[in-house]
């Protein structure tokens, strides 16, 4: 088993911490980015509005999400020491499967792979955000 990412939030006010810090971060990248693309100062105003630094922050944290990755069998061994709803995605019928907790949904999702891992780290992370964190991340807001 493997695990890849640095964010293992495990409450809904973790989430928002989380989330909260890699806003600076998300600020200067979009502030790098648009110096690499030599924006004018003008430009820079007109195109880099907050909804393009919060996608880049949306981007970061989701990237950030700790994933555990391993065969079908590791997984079961995993799972065996939780009591976690288990929502899945891709197919059963191939070997290896990429996971990610989310524990204040006391739910574990999950996405198959057989060969690219990164690529179903990338898929899960997105899933994982749009539906878990995201929500969360509205409602902690209110």
């Amino acid at each position: 088993m493997e695990t890849h990412g640095v964010l293992a939030p495990e409450t809904a006010d973790e989430v928002r911490a989380a989330y909260e810090d890699v806003g600076p971060a998300a600020q200067n990248v979009t502030r790098e980015l648009a110096k690499a693309m030599e924006f004018s100062r003008e430009e820079y105003d007109d195109r880099v509005t907050g909804e393009v630094v919060e996608t880049a922050r949306d981007a970061l944290f989701a990237n950030l999400l700790e994933v555990h990755s391993g065969s079908r069998e590791e997984f079961g061994d995993w799972l065996a020491d939780y009591d976690y709803e288990v929502v899945e995605n891709g197919s059963d019928d191939v070997d290896r499967v990429a996971w990610h907790v989310v524990p204040f949904e006391n739910t574990v999702v999950t996405a198959s792979y057989q060969n690219e891992p990164a690529a179903a780290r990338g898929t899960l992370r997105r899933i994982v955000h749009g539906k878990y964190y995201r929500e969360t991340l509205s409602r902690t807001a209110d």
